[in-house]
This record gives C-alpha cells, sequence and structure tokens, in this order.
C-alpha cells in the first residue's frame, strides 16, 4: 500500500460482512482513519480486530440501524466525534429483497427502499453539517448496475430502483455540495463475489452463466477489492477534480446491453 490516504478520516457503513470488510482493511492499510459501523454488532467487532491486528486505526460501532434517521444521525456525530473530523463518508450498507413485479409484497418494497435509498439519505444528511463545517470532502456511494440496464436472472425490481435512486441523490449532492468542497460520486459494481453471492457464483444456474457471466468481457466476475480499489481513488486527493460521475465496475459487462 502507498498511504493515499493517509491523514483522513473515514466514514464507512456496513463494515460486518463482505464488501464492506474489504473497504475498511483497505482504507486503513492505505492510512485512513476508519470508523465503522454495521447492524450486526459480532460482524462490526470481527473487523474491528482484523484491522488493528493488521496495523490499522479503526473504531467500529455495532448494532446500527441506518435505515432509521436519528440513529444514523446518531452515528455520524460519534464517528465525526471519534477522530475529529470527516473527510470521507463511503456509503457501503444495503439490504434487498427480490421478487417478480406481481410477487414482491409491498412489505419487501419498503424494505428494500429503507435499506438501499433512504439510508444513503439519512447519512448523508447526517453527516453534511459536518462536512461543510471542515472544508468539504468526498462522497462514496455504491449503486448498481442493475439502477442502468435490467437483468434477465433475477427480479430485482426494488433493487433496481433503489439504487437508480441513489444515483439520482448523488446527481443532486455534486450540485449542493460543489460550493462547500463536497464531493459525491457513484460506484456501481456488476455481478461482485461477496458472502451473499458466492454459492450462487460456485454453482450458478445455467441462465445466469448464459446470460451474465459468460458475457463479461474481462472473462471474470468481480472482487471485493476491485470495487473498493476504485472507492479508494474517489476518496483520495488523485480524484480531487471529479463529482458527479457512476464508476462503473463490471469488467466491462454492462456495455454488451
Amino acid at each position: 500500500m502507498t498511504g493515499r490516504l493517509s491523514g483522513k478520516i473515514a466514514l464507512i457503513t456496513g463494515v460486518g460482512g463482505g464488501m464492506g470488510v474489504a473497504a475498511a482493511s483497505m482504507f486503513a492499510a492505505e492510512g485512513a482513519r476508519v470508523v465503522g459501523c454495521d447492524l450486526d454488532a459480532a460482524g462490526a467487532a470481527r473487523t474491528e480486530a482484523l484491522v488493528r491486528e493488521a496495523g490499522g486505526e479503526i473504531t467500529c460501532f455495532g448494532g446500527v440501524d441506518l435505515g432509521d434517521a436519528e440513529a444514523a444521525r446518531a452515528w455520524v456525530d460519534a464517528a465525526v466525534a471519534t477522530y475529529d473530523g470527516i473527510d470521507v463518508l463511503y456509503n457501503n450498507a444495503s439490504t434487498q429483497r427480490f421478487g417478480a413485479l406481481d410477487e414482491l409484497s409491498i412489505e419487501d418494497w419498503d424494505f428494500t427502499m429503507r435499506n438501499e435509498l433512504d439510508l444513503v439519505y439519512y447519512t448523508v444528511r447526517a453527516a453534511w453539517p459536518h462536512l461543510k463545517r471542515y472544508g468539504g470532502g468526498s462522497i462514496v456511494n455504491v449503486g448498481s448496475i442493475a439502477a442502468i440496464r435490467g437483468v434477465e436472472f433475477m427480479p430485482q425490481n426494488a433493487h433496481s430502483t433503489a439504487k437508480g435512486g441513489v444515483i439520482a441523490l448523488t446527481l443532486q449532492l455534486v450540485v449542493e455540495g460543489g460550493p462547500h468542497g463536497i464531493r459525491a460520486n457513484v460506484i456501481s459494481p456488476g455481478m461482485t463475489e461477496t458472502p451473499n453471492t458466492a454459492p450462487l457464483l460456485a454453482d450458478p444456474p445455467e441462465r445466469m452463466q448464459k446470460v451474465v457471466l459468460d458475457r463479461i468481457p474481462l472473462g471474470r466476475h468481480g472482487q471485493p477489492e476491485d470495487v473498493v480499489n476504485a472507492a479508494i481513488f474517489l476518496a483520495s486527493d488523485e480524484s480531487s477534480w471529479i463529482s458527479g460521475t457512476n464508476l462503473v465496475v463490471d469488467g466491462g459487462g454492462s456495455v454488451l446491453g
């Protein structure tokens, strides 16, 4: 690692598993002081121990429900106070439910909006006055290629809509944040291996293999590190004149339609 984030304070959501573990580990390895959170208290504690064992500086909060506006505000306030500042807000956390349009329950739709879109808004809203007070910073939101194309192998209308909302929200953050030195960008991953997708990728259904995996020009599905490397760039000063981009990280798969 090269210290690309040395001196920066990074708030990262959803560090208890999957991409969040990689995010916390890699940001800390690049010199950031990380404040993480997760609804899963045990997962957050494991990540904290892992990063500290590797020599990184991190504090994690467990049992944080970012889909509750007051809980999101309380975590952000505590996170900013931990190292007395904020330079990066990395909105990684999300949970969704899938179902065909005429089968997905209203409860599952509402759950997905709450846990993929609302939590981003609540967290950004809580961080906004801190970012303004400390002279700006970088917001990195995680979207999905599901927001820019339909998929044939999974009914994900709620997921697609929520992630489309994340992209639209980010564009407005660019306009409102620019005068305060606040940048905002989106990373939209394609099929990436996480604990949730690993079983599916180990033995993919024939249709998924045909319409997704066989059509990735670079010949492989993604790894968490592929996504986090993009986030490190957007969090670093290397991207100081980049705001409003949707950085697609999918091995080229989405260009094939």
